[in-house]
């Protein structure tokens, strides 16, 4: 008779776009609850400063320069972590785009970036980490949207890589199962995060009616935080006020 599997113990995240928005306050939340981090981004001076803000936790922060709209770039970057580093018992695939514009009018390099941020990065850090999560187990959290099930116009390259980010991640849950690794979304409205100020998104939106990040950090430390024996397969955290 096998025995069970011995699950990972270590308090060790790796969290991606973690200089701004929701992966700074996930970086921040986890910090000071304890948890060692992996942090990644292109950004490697806005880490630094990151990683000084959180010298008062004692929380161990190592740092992942890698840009996630370079596929090239992706497997290198995180195999030289994970093997520096360790493997994350929590991997948060938080980073993001987006850009307004009709389908049918898109520029091809936004499409491109579009899906490769917010979808194909995610399968290339998975396929560089799961494997090494078959050991001990481990709990993938993908960041994901309401546009991921709501059709909005001008966002539909967004929509799409939301949607497609769903469906990847209910089939990493049913493949893993058996290794002990779960896999789970948590769907947001909209949150109030810098993405709002980037040149590739014109909006007008009332953001004060909008989920804050330290919302969102801390519903992400709750899903990180349930048992081994159970799993959140999909949290929906929305503004009371509706979408916008």
């Amino acid at each position: 008779m096998k025995s069970p599997k011995k699950l990972n113990k270590l308090k060790l995240a790796f969290i991606t776009g973690a200089t701004k928005g929701i992966g700074r306050s996930t970086a921040i939340t986890f910090a000071n609850a304890g948890w060692d981090l992996i942090l990644l981004s292109r950004n490697i001076d806005l880490m630094e400063k990151l990683k000084g803000e959180l010298l008062a936790t004692k929380s161990k922060i190592s740092l992942v320069k890698c840009d996630l709209s370079n596929s090239s770039e992706i497997e290198h970057c995180v195999k030289e972590a994970i093997e520096k580093y360790g493997c994350p018992s929590v991997l948060i695939n938080n980073a993001g785009c987006a850009f307004n514009s009709p389908l049918a009018e898109m520029d091809l390099r936004e499409w491109e970036q579009t899906i490769q941020i917010n979808l194909t990065s995610v399968f290339q850090i998975c396929g560089s980490i799961i494997p090494q999560m078959r050991k001990n187990g481990g709990l993938v959290i993908n960041v994901s949207s309401h546009a991921s099930y709501n059709a909005f116009s001008q966002w539909g390259a967004y929509c799409i890589s939301k949607s497609a980010l769903t469906m990847f991640t209910k089939c990493l849950r049913e493949e893993e199962r058996s290794n002990s690794i779960r896999a789970c979304t948590i769907t947001l409205g909209s949150v109030n995060t810098p993405l709002w100020d980037s040149e590739s998104i014109n909006s007008d939106f009332d953001r004060t009616s909008m989920l804050s990040s330290n919302e969102v950090s801390n519903t992400i430390l709750y899903m990180a935080q349930q048992p081994e024996s159970q799993l959140i397969e999909d949290l929906t955290l929305m503004p009371a006020g509706g979408a916008f």
